[in-house]
């Protein structure tokens, strides 16, 4: 039997058009994705090599694409800490240690990720002591690290002791707990190995491989959208 071409009806001809072009068009969004966490991780290291500036010059600065490296002067709250639990590091799980600073410009308090720090045999080692007194600060004035899906609702109140650990970090939720004003954002310190930390650095988000990934499935959608439709309507005709 020879194949001929048999025409399509208005409905499947819509419905292809329509799925291939919503294919397409999300393809294309995740490709624009890629190239902006592209453009923000260039941002993100190139911040790191430019002198530090105050930080109410950052705070003029900051936007979504922008971390200002910032220098900054004022003293621990040396009763109040966060454990932000659950992090893997180079294969290794541990927790990322937030102290409660106070800037001597004033303005809200400013969390501060001292750095990693890995559990051994599920205990986690001994947190290096905050400086007690006026110290001085630089870093990277960045967002605080995303979240995932929030199960139990807010479980520092019912912490007594300090530190207190969570699994995710919101400052609206540490403002309430310690009854002062937090920044929306959070000090990245700069490296510095006496310190007892890791201190590795990189935007909390999705890799632009990633986004690259899902751009090349939805454009194998769109393209089998087509082939579906070609097959079913390029068919053998009974003679």
């Amino acid at each position: 039997m020879k194949r001929r071409w048999h025409r399509p009806g208005a409905f499947a001809v819509v419905l292809t058009a329509l799925g291939t072009a919503a294919f397409v068009s999300l393809g294309l969004w995740q490709l624009r994705g890629g190239a902006e966490k592209e453009q923000l991780l260039a941002a993100f290291a190139r911040t790191a090599q430019i002198a530090p500036v105050d930080l109410t010059q950052a705070r003029r600065q900051a936007d979504a694409r922008h971390f200002p490296h910032v220098r900054v002067e004022g003293r621990f709250d040396t009763e109040h800490a966060y454990l932000l639990d659950d992090q893997i590091r180079d294969q290794r799980t541990g927790v990322v240690v937030y102290g409660v600073f106070e800037p001597l410009e004033g303005g809200p308090a400013l969390l501060v990720n001292r750095g990693f720090l890995p559990r051994h045999n599920s205990r986690l080692i001994e947190v290096p002591p905050l400086a007690d007194g006026p110290i001085e600060l630089s870093g990277l004035y960045a967002r605080p690290p995303g979240s995932g899906l929030r199960l139990g609702g807010n479980a520092l109140p019912k912490q007594p002791a300090w530190p207190k650990t969570t699994i995710y970090l919101d400052t609206g939720e540490i403002s309430a707990d310690i009854g002062k004003r937090v920044d929306d954002r959070v000090l990245l310190l700069d490296p510095d190995p006496a310190s007892g930390f890791e201190r590795v650095w990189t935007p909390e988000l999705m890799p632009p491989e990633r986004h690259r990934g899902y751009a090349f499935q939805w454009f194998s959608f769109a393209a089998a959208a087509i082939v579906i439709f070609l097959v079913l309507h390029w068919r053998k005709s009974p003679p």
